[in-house]
């Protein structure tokens, strides 16, 4: 038996899993089917107020939407954070259309002209990744007669420790150079664009406290040693994010709030260059990981050579992380149970695994679980963020999913689409 990541405290109990007030199996009702994301707001706005509260009170939170862009949580989150964060025009649009009038950074490699263009017409900041996508924003600008505003998005020279993914202290397709960015902040107000600060991303699923706690300062250094490099402070210094979020076994959560603590010293004490800027950090999974459970239904069960396997209608094509295909080196076991046994003991080791004809749609490898017949429902957490849009769900051609949200106060039924 394979050991699994610990379910997230608001969804323990005993008998039946309930999400927001609801059972499961009601869940599925509403929605008509299997499988299915529920998300639980309530979830979401608590982890908003304790990083609120934990964070320096003038500390701006972006929301990084690619974690889930699910049209009813961004229009939802959008009134507890100070801007959103997109990585296309595809994004960009369905955060005007949700968000209304919140401010937008779009970043990320390889922008076409006509996503330019659209963020210069909407008056989003573009998070610079190169000095020759500084030109093109530039002249495009110049033919729109706008002024664009333009962030540069520093690749630094030092790394996020412990991170699930670095992007920091090596080559990198992800922003300029540090050594180049002075240079480009001063081209950038040259040629009379909006110069809107800088972007600095290290590193993001670390779960080691104090990595972050360096990180942060270290990035304050940085955007300070630029700003005199530049000769220009930068309005706003985006300190990226990082955060991650306990999935597996032996997984511990970061401590927010020695982080504030920590940044709130860092602030006050920052370089003369940096003291008229604003400051920001930017989450994605943090905020929505944990509140998210994806139901699929028992379809079948079997054995082979004396192995287990519960075959179920959902699998890697809605909830690709699960099965370990998704930036894990060694493959490790989600969270998992079956919904109406919830802190039952075990009573087999089995492997669940999905509906796709491939060896890698195992969405959990040997487990300890209570005996599950077709019919029965799996739940499997930590699936808020980075589930269906970050999963091939054309592939083999299988329904798409449910999504639901759930557990709004001011709006006790949910929003959902099937």
């Amino acid at each position: 038996m394979k050991p699994m990541g610990a379910i997230p405290e608001p969804f323990l109990g005993s008998g039946q899993l309930r999400i927001a007030g609801k059972t499961t199996a009601e869940w599925i009702d509403i929605a008509g089917n299997t499988p299915l994301f529920l998300y639980d707001f309530g979830m979401i706005a608590a982890r908003i107020a304790r990083l609120r509260a934990a964070m320096p009170s003038a500390l701006g939170l972006h929301y990084a939407v690619k974690a889930n862009p699910f049209p009813p949580l961004v229009k939802a989150i959008a009134p507890l954070v100070d801007a959103i964060d997109v990585a296309s025009a595809g994004e960009l649009a369905l955060v005007r259309s949700q968000a209304g009038a919140i401010s937008i950074s779009f970043a990320g490699p390889g922008k076409r002209d006509s996503e330019l263009e659209a963020a210069i017409r909407d008056g989003s900041t573009i998070n610079l990744e190169s000095e020759g996508e500084a030109d093109r924003a530039i002249a495009i600008g110049n033919r729109l007669g706008l002024s664009p505003r333009l962030a540069v998005r520093v690749n630094p020279d030092f790394e996020l420790r412990g991170s699930g993914m670095r992007m920091g202290g090596r080559p990198s397709p992800f922003g300029v150079d540090a050594d180049r960015a002075a240079a480009l902040v001063q081209t950038i107000i040259g040629a009379g664009a909006d110069w809107r600060g800088l972007h600095i991303f290290a590193g993001s699923q670390a779960l080691d406290t104090g990595s972050i706690i360096d990180m942060q300062a270290q990035t304050v250094a940085l955007a300070a040693r630029i700003a005199d490099d530049a000769g220009a402070t930068p309005p706003l210094v985006n300190l990226g994010g990082g955060f991650g979020i306990p999935y597996f076994p032996g997984d511990t959560p970061v401590d927010v709030e020695a982080i504030g603590r920590a940044l709130r010293d860092v602030m006050a004490s920052r370089p003369a260059s940096l003291g008229d800027s604003g400051f920001a950090i930017e989450l994605g999974r943090w905020l929505v990981g944990e509140a998210g459970v994806y139901l699929t239904r028992v379809v079948d069960r079997k054995q082979s050579q004396g192995e287990t396997f519960i075959v179920t209608d959902g699998g890697l094509h809605h909830q690709l992380a699960a099965t370990g295909n998704f930036g894990t080196v060694v493959r490790r076991n989600y969270p998992i149970a079956i919904a109406d046994r919830m802190g039952s003991a075990p009573d087999e080791t089995v492997s669940v695994v999905g509906c796709l004809c491939t060896p890698l749609d195992r969405l959990a490898d040997k487990v300890g679980l209570p005996k599950a017949v077709p019919g029965d429902v799996v739940a499997i957490f930590m699936a808020g963020a980075y589930g269906l849009t970050a999963s091939p769900s054309a592939f083999l051609g299988h329904p798409v999913p449910g999504q639901m949200l759930v557990g709004l106060a001011d709006n006790p039924n949910a929003i959902f689409t099937s």
